[in-house]
């Protein structure tokens, strides 16, 4: 199923797991939506400083928990139906209020499970 993804944490960096997560999103044909400190670009996909004013289905996060706080407004701005905590940036405390907005929660890696079918 296509789904809306946005990537909170995006890096043009190569060698960053955020950078790797938009490629593998889009070659698994979701639409992908990066949120960065820094403008800039991942094959096609554009890097903005600020949160998209629409709706997504998954906001997976590659921000530690520490960086995250300052955005859980924009966050559950975006309205998702679930957020992903990639490896590093688990947070107990948006855990929590994402549960209590009814937003289905994992601490997972994006890349493992587009890896296994499992997005």
């Amino acid at each position: 199923m296509r789904q809306k993804v946005l990537v909170v944490g995006a890096s043009e960096n190569p060698l960053r797991y955020s950078n790797k997560a938009i490629i593998k999103l889009k070659e698994n044909n979701h639409i992908v939506l990066a949120f960065g400190n820094k403008l800039g670009q991942v094959q096609g996909v554009k890097i903005s400083n600020k949160f998209p004013d629409f709706d997504v289905d998954t906001v997976t996060i590659y921000l530690n928990q520490l960086n995250q706080k300052e955005y859980y407004n924009q966050i559950f701005q975006c309205n998702p139906s679930r957020i992903i905590f990639n490896p590093g940036a688990e947070n107990n405390q948006l855990y929590m209020l994402a549960q209590k907005n009814n937003i289905r929660v994992l601490n997972a890696c994006t890349l493992v499970m587009l890896s296994i079918g499992n997005f």
